[in-house]
């Protein structure tokens, strides 16, 4: 899933994005409103988590404008204005969820798993495609009871099409969805990824199709 991490907190941000990463999301970090709401006029995320007492525009004034723009990624409030006014605020314009500092982190990162499986339209932690689950609260894969050994990548990649299983995600879709304002990703490496991930499926009878001129879907394969 690709994440907006905005805090103007550096040590903060630091910190929230290198767990966020550690568990393969794509994070991209700013520090003000004004940036904030650039990126989400420019760019496509799953989830904003959003401080409110920004430089140059506030946290609530960057939700109001996404929110005018019919903007439906899911926000994390995460702010140490914790007074019920501003809470209220916060939820009617459109936030998702509300966290005050200093916060728990393992409650931090469950309300992330949370957030992410509800903009999926997921009502369980555990997917199953054919034989292979796949747990949403560790984010791995299995085959029967044995866990897959999957570079964060193709993991990645992997996530973003059993989300889908049977559908097609184009290939800007794919990535948006795994790259960071920094990251180098080209289409080129996804058709290198997509050929990893293969060859990783071909034992447990899954597969990559490809959508010619479109992009990607999983399907199920014949057994070999």
């Amino acid at each position: 899933m690709r994440i907006l991490l905005v805090e103007d907190n550096r040590t903060l941000a630091d910190g929230l994005s290198a767990i966020l990463r550690g568990t393969g999301h794509a994070v991209d970090v700013v520090s003000d409103g004004a940036s904030a709401d650039a990126a989400i006029s420019a760019e496509t995320f799953d989830l904003v988590i959003l401080d409110l007492t920004l430089p140059e525009m506030d946290g609530l004034e960057v939700l109001r404008a996404m929110r005018a723009r019919q903007n439906r990624a899911a926000v994390l409030i995460l702010t140490a204005r914790g007074a019920a006014e501003d809470k209220v605020k916060g939820l009617d314009l459109g936030a998702d969820d509300y966290m005050s500092k200093p916060f728990d982190i393992s409650e931090f990162e469950a309300r992330v798993r949370m957030l992410l499986r509800r903009q999926a339209g997921l009502r369980t932690s555990a997917l199953s495609f054919g034989r292979v689950e796949f747990d949403l609260n560790s984010r791995t894969f299995s085959a029967g009871g044995v866990p897959l050994d999957i570079p964060a990548r193709e993991l990645g990649l992997l996530e973003i099409l059993f989300l889908r299983a049977g559908k097609v995600v184009s290939k800007e879709a794919i990535m948006q969805s795994l790259a960071a304002f920094d990251d180098d990703l080209s289409a080129n490496a996804i058709e290198q990824y997509v050929s990893r991930l293969r060859k990783r499926l071909a034992p447990h009878e899954l597969t990559v199709r490809t959508a010619r001129g479109i992009g990607y879907y999983l399907d199920k394969a014949a057994p070999a």
